[in-house]
């Protein structure tokens, strides 16, 4: 096991409402990979009787079928944005209270092998101060799942090229605008040399789509919505912006901040022809080609479009906890079960539970909405 997971060392570095029903039947999940042999330093307990190759699907009490898992690997973040955390940063997990690299290997093995995902995603905190990830990475690509990653960016130029060596298929990269002392302003840090660094490095490793992720924030950021577009068209990376959500560790989230997909696709239209590609599966970003070109643009409107009725992603925190929502306030521990001795079966179990009792919603904007406990550096995006 690893017992160094995270790196302390300096860096340098059409829209719609929820369905009111349940969602459209999904396909069963592809062929899991044959059974393998376990690794000399896997000594993970391991059901030895034969597998079905396609398990039965990860569904919920709603219908829904879930095949995509975000890992976190850790709650520490390299920066402190306003929207995110205070400046002080937060208390962060102790090193005995992560998952280890065996243990993350072996939750990631069990979603796939027996509950149908096929994406997973690792998130952070931010994952690229993990200690050894691209050793991770080589772990988890081989169990046959698309394999991608969430990043500030701080530090991907030069761990791009490594990572897709081990076997990560693509990169999200989060960047909120384009000028330094708004950078500085916004992540209270002056790396924006190294973000864009970073987003050249994953282009030329092949992590694409490169896609970047903004937050658009009114009195800001929203005066750069069309200079991100811009700025994504002409380096050939995919922009997406994302309304912001209550889930700032200072509790000081403003609705009245939050810039909405509509005013996002108000700013756009104005520059851009945009023809809608819709949304892809039950992916959370609505799409639009911005015409004459092969470029997209989405948007992700977690709180004024939500799409509850389609999702199919559930969350592992770096503490081992299971959420089956990004809002939930409730978690199951697969952290004790790992360390408790229990056999791939028991885990299978407790994560169909987990996720069979997932709600209908998050209720974001309404009298029954309930902030979570954990910020989202501690849930991992």
């Amino acid at each position: 096991m690893n017992t160094a997971p995270y790196n302390t060392a300096p860096h340098n570095p059409a829209p719609h409402s929820p369905a009111p029903h349940s969602p459209a039947p999904h396909s069963p999940a592809p062929h899991s990979p044959a059974p393998r042999t376990a690794p000399p330093y896997d000594t993970r307990p391991h059901d030895t009787e034969a597998r079905d190759p396609a398990p039965p699907p990860l569904v919920d009490r709603f219908g829904r079928v879930h095949t995509d898992l975000r890992v976190s690997l850790t709650d520490r973040c390299n920066l402190r944005c306003t929207y995110c955390m205070p400046a002080e940063g937060l208390p962060w997990l102790g090193r005995a209270g992560l998952l280890g690299d065996d243990e993350v290997v072996r939750l990631v093995r069990i979603a796939v092998e027996r509950l149908g995902v096929r994406s997973v995603r690792l998130t952070g905190g931010e994952p690229l101060l993990r200690r050894g990830l691209a050793g991770l990475v080589g772990r988890i690509a081989p169990l046959g799942a698309e394999l991608s990653l969430t990043t500030n960016g701080i530090g991907l130029a030069r761990a791009a090229a490594g990572l897709a060596a081990a076997g990560l298929g693509r990169v999200n990269v989060s960047l909120d605008t384009l000028r330094p002392e708004r950078f500085a302003a916004i992540t209270r840090r002056d790396r924006i040399g190294d973000v864009l660094a970073g987003l050249a490095a994953a282009r030329a490793a092949g992590l694409g789509p490169v896609k970047v992720n903004a937050v658009p924030v009114r009195g800001v950021n929203d005066d750069e919505i069309v200079e991100l577009v811009e700025f994504a068209v002409g380096h050939g990376y995919r922009m997406r912006f994302i309304e912001s959500m209550p889930l700032d560790a200072q509790g000081a989230w403003d609705r009245s901040a939050m810039v909405t997909a509509a005013e996002v696709l108000a700013a756009l239209g104005e520059r851009f022809d945009l023809v809608p590609v819709g949304r892809s599966g039950n992916a959370p970003a609505e799409e639009w080609r911005i015409a004459g070109t092969d470029a997209v643009v989405g948007v992700i409107a977690s709180v004024t479009r939500p799409f509850c009725g389609g999702c199919d992603r559930v969350r592992l925190t770096a503490d081992g906890q299971l959420r089956a929502c990004l809002f939930a306030t409730e978690e199951s521990d697969l952290r004790a079960l790992l360390r408790g001795g229990a056999d791939d079966a028991a885990i299978e179990a407790a994560w169909r539970a987990a996720v069979a009792g997932k709600g209908p919603g998050h209720a974001v904007g309404s009298a029954e909405f309930v902030r979570p406990d954990r910020p989202m550096s501690a849930i991992g995006g």
